[in-house]
């Protein structure tokens, strides 16, 4: 029987570098929020128990309000994984503990894997574990993701998840008198409609339906086949449960305000009981730095700046590697000529081969491969600085306008070289004219594929 485990965390907290780490996989293991856009998978063998580990796109929250935390959610909700290990950043662990609890709400097999615990202690940053698992009410594993023993650590901790028969005794968030009574009138009305369903938690279910998130709900409905907004009974106890909300003035709009301000409140209470500092201004430098690159003032001409000089190191120094390949394609080109004339092939055919499709290749390649060998590594040095993120920053008002988020400034940078690709691919099949007319038809089909593109 392979046990699946399920690895959830935000961004930038090492989750896919422990996933390679314990399957042997090499996943990519980027900066840029959102870079994970479907679900890796790997296996590995453990006191002679296989598992298969799922690593989910990395998200700040599963509330579903992006794709990724539309997949993680449904992942940890339907996927019945046998042990959901949420790695969480030991240099930030407020921020972190956030996922947690709403990870906790869902399902109670969680093992928290507090990651990065080298760069903590470079920052004087000390974590009781201990007592982090005690407040959580679940196992907590301290790991570094390069040594292999504190990874056979959180092996052991998930193996124990797993092979426990137990009920596990999490700590339960209390969201205050009024939404716990909603609760208490919504839950049994929920538990007889999923009487057969194979799900537990029906508390959680109850938190969606009092929210009205229609996505959530569909999901819920889809996963379980149950019909939740048709149910006479239960929208009946759901007018009640509501009605004792706005009796207490909260509202289906301050309804999840209030969800959240608690769970952020839970985690920066235990964050604080559980984490110590050598140095309070342990962060000041980043501090400093965050503040030059994200005002408003300086933040964008500096990222102007960078843009300007990474296209401009990349548009002169690919000048001399593009001529180099230019003139050995050129030399290719010429002998598969002097081939062609050898066996007394068509002058059709050559054309057809040598000046089409090799020629466009050629040129294509000369062009574009350079300035792709010096773009993307210089976009991965901002990458590892930690400089991306706060280009995203900068620009999420000016996309937000255009109904989208910063994050999609950074896909559009990477545009910019498909861009250029199909740009420079026209031109060559346009300079390609004197060729038969049936060819000359290709340009029209490219010039329709270019548009369909756009």
């Amino acid at each position: 029987m392979i046990l699946l485990l399920l690895l959830l965390g935000n961004p930038n907290v090492g989750k896919s570098t422990v996933f390679n780490a314990l399957t042997g996989l090499h996943q990519h293991t980027g900066n840029w929020p959102g870079k994970t856009v479907s679900n890796a998978m790997g296996t590995t063998n453990f006191m002679n128990k296989d598992f298969l580990l799922v690593d989910i796109p990395g998200t700040y929250s599963i509330m579903s309000n992006s794709q990724e935390e539309e997949i993680a959610r449904d992942y940890i909700c339907f996927g019945n994984p046998n042990c959901t290990v949420v790695v969480v950043d030991s240099t930030c662990l407020e921020r972190n503990l956030n996922l947690v609890y709403q990870t906790l709400e869902i399902t109670n097999n969680v093992v928290v894997c507090v990651n990065l615990l080298d760069e903590a202690k470079k920052k004087g940053i000390e974590i009781d574990l201990n007592k982090l698992s005690d407040e959580l009410g679940v196992p907590v594993v301290g790991t570094i993701a390069r040594k292999k023993k504190t990874l056979k650590n959180l092996m052991q901790a998930i193996f124990d998840v797993c092979s426990s028969s137990q009920n596990k005794k999490y700590t339960k968030i209390d969201y205050g008198d009024t939404i716990e009574s909603a609760i208490d009138i919504l839950e049994p009305a929920i538990k007889k409609l999923l009487v057969n369903k194979d799900f537990y938690n029906y508390r959680w279910i109850c938190l969606k339906v009092l929210e009205g998130n229609k996505k959530i709900i569909s999901s819920i409905e889809n996963y379980l086949n149950v019909k939740l907004l048709g149910n006479e009974d239960l929208q009946n106890t759901l007018a009640k449960a509501k009605e004792l909300l706005i009796k207490n003035d909260v509202n289906l709009s301050s309804f999840k305000d209030k969800i959240v301000s608690k769970i952020m409140f839970n985690s920066e209470t235990v964050a604080l009981k559980v984490t110590s500092y050598a140095k309070l201004d342990y962060n000041s430098r980043n501090y400093k730095i965050d503040k030059i690159l994200t005002s408003k003032l300086t933040g964008i001409p500096i990222m102007l700046l960078f843009f300007a000089l990474i296209f401009w190191i990349t548009i002169t120094g690919a000048n001399y590697p593009s001529q180099i390949l230019s003139d050995l394609f050129n030399f290719i080109e010429g002998k598969l000529v002097n081939l062609f004339e050898f066996f007394n092939s068509p002058a059709w055919l050559t054309s057809v081969l040598v000046y089409g499709m090799f020629r466009t290749l050629a040129w294509v390649v000369a062009v574009m491969l350079p300035p792709m060998a010096i773009f993307f590594p210089l976009f991965t040095i901002l990458e590892d600085l930690g400089y991306l993120p706060r280009i995203a920053f900068n620009l999420d008002g000016f996309f937000r306008k255009a109904c989208t988020s910063g994050k999609q400034a950074l896909t559009m940078c990477m545009g910019v070289t498909k861009l250029d690709f199909f740009i420079i691919s026209l031109f060559v099949l346009h300079y390609l004219t004197d060729l038969p007319g049936f060819l000359q038809t290709t340009n029209i089909y490219y010039f329709i594929s270019c548009k369909y593109y756009f």
